[in-house]
């Protein structure tokens, strides 16, 4: 394959890490620049296969990558320094950045930090006053392959749409006839006769910075029904043949390859904490924890939970976490072995829920058996696949004592790595990305095209803290919501107005997100101390009212339903609090049931009132209905009043009517459907 990738969008002074895909470690290559605007002066060192390039003048480069198969092109638009999104910094760009919070491996104590490496662009300094975004579209008109490009400034800029400027790259990867392509503003066309089997067109739009990009690919297949796979647009059309001039159905899928899968935004999530969440079990001591964790599939399948992350199931140092990981192809002796796992999976399969398998690449356990041999030892065959402080001890985050950080910059370690992915993708439905925002953006973009080639409905989850609207370009599907986490804390302490909740939702579109981008809602993991702990009885019941109205995909964490307290203790099953059991169920049976709720659903800004800025009401609009959704973080009930949408005073919550003299008197949450 070596192939580097699709074309990259950076700004001058910003740092792009080049890399071969599906390295041979023992191979040479080595990178050149066959073209560059005329003031740059950068040459590459020699037979480096992995290097960091720093555009110094804006324009086109045209790179070659010299690979044991042919030589590879790859075209890295580079944007005046100004363009550049707030946020981002010289050299960051697809390096392993600093998010600056804890993950599974520790929880150090008072550390923050910035945006991590591609940069989330929340602030206002550098790339005006923010980032546009993009969508596009594609169609087959006659025959021409049609990409059209939706611009939209950002909600602070002065710029109008008019005047956004929208640049395309097709993918050096493609066989396309350059000459044949006519752009025009936002619209770029090609005729099928100048397209071989497949043409990927990335886009951005450009106003006071640069925006994420966006895809839309084509791929030509021969279909003798007309018909599409998939969730892909397809649209035949008649091509004659060389082959004496008979005709045959040729067509072509309009693909989205940056949407999430359907399946995903639709399911609730729910966390398990494998170590701690089965107990002893039910069916005796002999049991694998893999085995007793499926004797709660049916709860959980009650719950109206449809998909299951699991913390790291590989063998590890004993941490109860598991996220120091020695072995990356074993699963950890104390849950079962990989049959034990797979029959789990199947048992969640059989009962409609999906896998999420936890992914932890960044680093190995310092009892990992190659760091062992690494340790001191610069002779060791396994030194360079670690990265390493002058003083000899390896590099990692927040002082972290049990892990190490791999050397992306060794083919040996990104081959051993794509190995692992390549193992566990056959037994899980989608990775959970731990530490996403450590890893080289240039692994996750060749991870990606390596699963979505054979499954593209398998879910790409990652963790970034705060989260980074560049890392959905062309890397993941839905990313968790921090900014909406951290300010459900907030509120629910009482230190922000609950109004500020919608804020956070809107946020999203602020730092770049693109209107695809899917969000995981959460208010509790296993990193994190229980809401109720921290925030009290009453506000936990309104949050969980915020994870299945606002937009996005909820996520429980093991026992959130059950008012559990302790963070990583053993679930107290038979101390489960029934009220907080019954509130999670309702709300989740009513995300099923009301579709606008879910991922068809925009929110709204509404003119509400009310006695207590504890409480916020927003409205959901889709399929042509419109909810209003109450919440009140506060101890007492909130008196909240509609002043221009009259809606039914039955709360579907709960099924009661809420109407007073005074307005709806909200406990915790309720919804009402407009009238």
């Amino acid at each position: 394959m070596d192939h580097p990738g699709p074309p990259r969008f950076v700004a001058v002074g910003e740092s792009v890490q080049l890399a071969p895909r599906d390295p041979d470690p023992d191979a040479t290559y080595d990178w050149r620049v066959r073209s560059a605007p005329a003031s740059s002066t950068i040459e590459f060192p020699e037979q480096k296969a992995v290097v960091e390039f720093v555009p110094d003048a804006a324009g086109t480069y045209q790179l070659e990558l010299n690979a044991p198969d042919q030589t590879h092109r790859l075209t890295v638009r580079a944007f005046p320094g100004e363009l550049a999104p707030a946020g981002r910094t010289a050299g960051a760009s697809g390096a392993s950045g600093y998010s600056g919070h804890q993950s599974g491996s520790a929880r150090p104590q008072g550390e923050t930090g910035g945006v991590s490496g591609s940069g989330s662009g929340t602030h206002s300094e550098g790339g005006g006053s923010g980032r546009p975004r993009i969508q596009l579209r594609g169609s087959i008109e006659g025959d021409e392959l049609v990409v059209r490009a939706d611009p939209q400034p950002h909600p602070d800029s002065d710029t109008d749409r008019d005047d956004i400027v929208v640049e395309f790259l097709l993918d050096d990867r493609d066989n396309v006839d350059a000459d044949e392509i006519e752009t025009e503003g936002w619209e770029l066309r090609i005729p099928t006769a100048a397209v071989g089997d497949r043409v990927r067109i990335h886009a951005v739009a450009v106003a006071d910075a640069y925006s994420v990009p966006d895809t839309i690919e084509f791929v030509r297949e021969a279909l003798p029904d007309g018909s599409g796979s998939g969730n892909a647009l397809t649209v035949a059309d008649e091509a004659h043949a060389a082959d004496g001039g008979a005709v045959r159905e040729t067509g072509f899928e309009v693909v989205r390859p940056n949407d999430p899968p359907k399946w995903a935004t639709e399911v609730t999530l729910y966390e398990i904490y494998v170590r701690g969440f089965a107990g002893d079990g039910e069916g005796g001591s002999d049991e694998s924890v893999f085995e007793r964790i499926e004797t709660r599939l049916d709860y959980l399948a009650d719950l109206g939970v449809d998909c299951l992350w699991l913390t790291p199931v590989l063998e590890n140092d004993h941490a109860p976490h598991g996220y120091n990981i020695t072995d990356f192809f074993s699963i950890a002796d104390d849950l079962g072995d990989r049959e034990d796992y797979e029959r789990f999976v199947e048992a969640a399969h059989e009962r409609g829920m999906k896998v999420l398998f936890d992914l932890v690449l960044n680093h190995s356990a310092r009892d990992h058996p190659f760091f062992r041999d690494a340790y001191k030892n610069p002779d060791s065959e396994y030194y360079d696949w670690y990265d390493w402080r002058e003083d000899g001890e390896p590099e990692t985050y927040f002082d972290w004592e049990y892990i190490a950080n791999w050397n992306f910059e060794n083919l040996a370690v990104r081959r051993h790595l794509l190995d692992a992915v390549d193992t566990w993708f056959e037994v899980a439905d989608g990775f959970r990305c731990d530490m996403a925002w450590a890893v080289p953006d240039t692994f996750w973009r060749e991870l990606r095209d390596r699963v979505k080639a054979r499954d593209p409905e398998f879910l790409l989850l990652d963790e970034t803290i705060p989260y980074i609207a560049d890392f959905h370009d062309g890397m993941f599907d839905m990313h968790f919501d921090t900014t909406l986490y951290f300010t459900l804390r907030q509120v629910g302490r009482g230190d922000a107005p609950a109004e500020s909740i919608v804020d956070a939702v809107e946020q999203r579109t602020a730092v770049g997100f693109p209107p695809h981008a899917a969000f995981m809602l959460y208010i509790e993991n296993h990193d994190e101390t229980r809401y109720l702990v921290e925030c009290g009885d009453d506000a936990a019941m309104a949050a969980a009212g915020a994870l299945v109205t606002l937009p996005g995909v909820p996520m429980l964490y093991g026992g959130q339903e059950l008012g559990q307290r302790g963070r990583r203790d053993a679930i107290a099953w038979d101390d489960a609090r029934e009220e907080f059991r019954e509130h999670y169920a309702r709300l989740v049976a009513l995300r099923e049931e009301v579709p606008t709720l879910g991922p068809d659903g925009s929110i709204e800004r509404i003119e509400y009132g009310t006695d207590t800025d504890r409480a916020v009401a927003f409205a959901r609009e889709g399929n042509g209905e419109t909810y209003v959704c109450a919440l009140n973080f506060g101890e007492s009930p909130a008196t909240v009043t509609l002043d221009e949408l009259d809606v039914d005073a039955t709360d579907l919550v709960s099924g009661e009517s809420l109407a007073t003299a005074d307005g709806l008197e909200v406990d915790d949450v309720a919804v009402f459907r407009t009238a």
